[in-house]
């Protein structure tokens, strides 16, 4: 019955004229005038009813609303090529770390299921507080595809590694918990599901080493408060120490002339703060982003400090943007007294990939606000899509490497696995269009 549809638009006209020619009075002059008048109607209605029909044609192709049969998918063509490569390096990820994952049986922790801090690292591999919390985050953030890897041994593993006085170090660090792996792995746990009671004993051990007093160099570093403000985020959302580590946060930015005066982060908050940095004032605007959203809000000056930290990112006078001096890797030393012997220092390298902070900064939502409020979008979108570029180009089959500063020797840092799949995640998210 289709073939009768395509005689709509003349039906309609046809049955408009027999009504009238049957209707029309006879005191119209002449036999001839009621048939012009019914002709003329008739005309305009099919001319009306055609002009409908390809109103909704065109709207039905525009949107690709047509219907669909039952049990059926209507795909485009962009669709139809095949997916992305995202699906590819995901899976790629995901076999490289099953395939790498160490299980060791220690006499006095029992079974450990992790990885070490890096990849392929020469000797038997031991896992680490560090390398196996980078893991766990890059398994949630994959959404566990299958069961070589289980969240619950990982999980198991991270309160096995505990020290005896609670808390969590790098393996540099020695027996003295530290802040920023503390906080480090208690955001792991609390993403995988860790009982809040389980992690408060933890968190006030966590809240009570990072003072002043006990931490100055761990409060004077912009990474170091930043990571204990995230993990604390996660961790114990009602903590009395967050409002105070944000503010300490704000109260650290400073102003750069070269870029309009707007206030940036240097890699301390304290002086001598060091020159503007885009890392750590990227890793600022993302804690001091999600510190606002998890806290209900931030003052005035807080705000007026993370949209600047944001403006200051997009104001980057160098191209291309994706391999300009703002993305450049950093290296930074924390340098601590140890506990046993002040007169001599305990060093832990921090290695920064900053191309996976940038994108990070640039896709919170008050980035996207701002960009949008004062006209900046195209600007935005280009440092964005020139982040993400760089992110990409550090990786092979969805793990990144990391070349050593004093040889030419290539690393494959867990922490930096992370960041990029958590960068370019984040990234695809954002640009999903349920219809391509």
């Amino acid at each position: 019955m289709r073939w009768l549809g395509g005689f709509g638009c003349a039906a309609a006209g046809y049955a408009v004229f027999q009504s009238l020619v049957g209707v029309l009075p006879n005191s119209i002059d002449g036999e001839s005038a009621r048939y012009a008048i019914a002709v003329v109607s008739g005309l305009a209605t099919a001319v009306a009813a055609w002009l409908s029909a390809a109103l909704l044609r065109s709207r039905y192709a525009s949107t690709d609303n047509s219907p669909v049969p039952t049990g059926q998918l209507t795909v485009n063509a962009v669709a139809m090529s095949g997916p992305g490569p995202l699906p590819t390096l995901f899976s790629a990820a995901y076999d490289t770390l099953a395939e790498q994952v160490c299980v060791v049986d220690d006499p006095v922790r029992g079974r450990l299921t992790g990885w070490a801090h890096s990849l392929g690292e020469s000797g038997p591999g031991r896992p680490t507080s560090v390398g196996t919390a980078y893991g766990l985050h890059i398994m949630l953030d994959l959404g566990m595809p299958e069961g070589r890897i289980g969240a619950g041994d990982l999980v198991d593993t991270l309160w096995r590694l505990r020290l005896p006085d609670g808390g969590w170090s790098a393996r540099s660090q020695g027996s003295q918990a530290r802040p920023e792996v503390t906080a480090l792995v208690l955001g792991a746990l609390a993403r995988a599901g860790a009982s809040r009671e389980r992690l408060a004993a933890e968190v006030s051990v966590c809240e009570a080493g990072f003072t002043h007093d006990l931490d100055r160099t761990g409060r004077e570093l912009t990474h170091v408060v930043t990571t204990v403000l995230r993990g604390l985020l996660r961790a114990a959302p009602g903590s009395d120490t967050l409002p105070l580590l944000r503010d300490a946060l704000v109260e650290g930015a400073v102003t750069d002339p070269r870029r309009q005066h707007r206030r940036c982060w240097g890699y301390r908050l304290a002086p001598f703060h060091g020159p503007p940095s885009p890392l750590h004032t990227a890793q600022a605007v993302v804690a001091l982003d999600r510190a606002a959203r998890v806290l209900g809000g931030e003052s005035a000056n807080g705000r007026a400090a993370r949209e600047d930290g944001v403006r200051w990112l997009l104001a980057c006078p160098d191209a291309p943007h994706d391999a300009c001096l703002d993305l450049a890797n950093l290296r930074e030393e924390v340098r601590r007294p140890r506990t046993d012997d002040p007169s001599r220092h305990e060093v832990l390298n921090v290695r920064h990939f900053t191309a996976s902070w940038v994108v990070r900064a640039l896709l919170t939502p008050g980035a996207r606000d701002i960009a949008r409020e004062d006209g900046l979008e195209e600007e935005w979108r280009e440092r964005l899509n020139g982040a993400v570029s760089a992110v990409w180009a550090g990786q092979t089959d969805g793990i990144w490497t990391w070349v050593r500063d004093d040889t030419s020797e290539l690393r494959r840092p867990m922490w930096m696995t992370y960041q990029g799949l958590s960068a370019l995640r984040a990234h695809a998210v954002w640009v999903y269009q349920p219809n391509g």
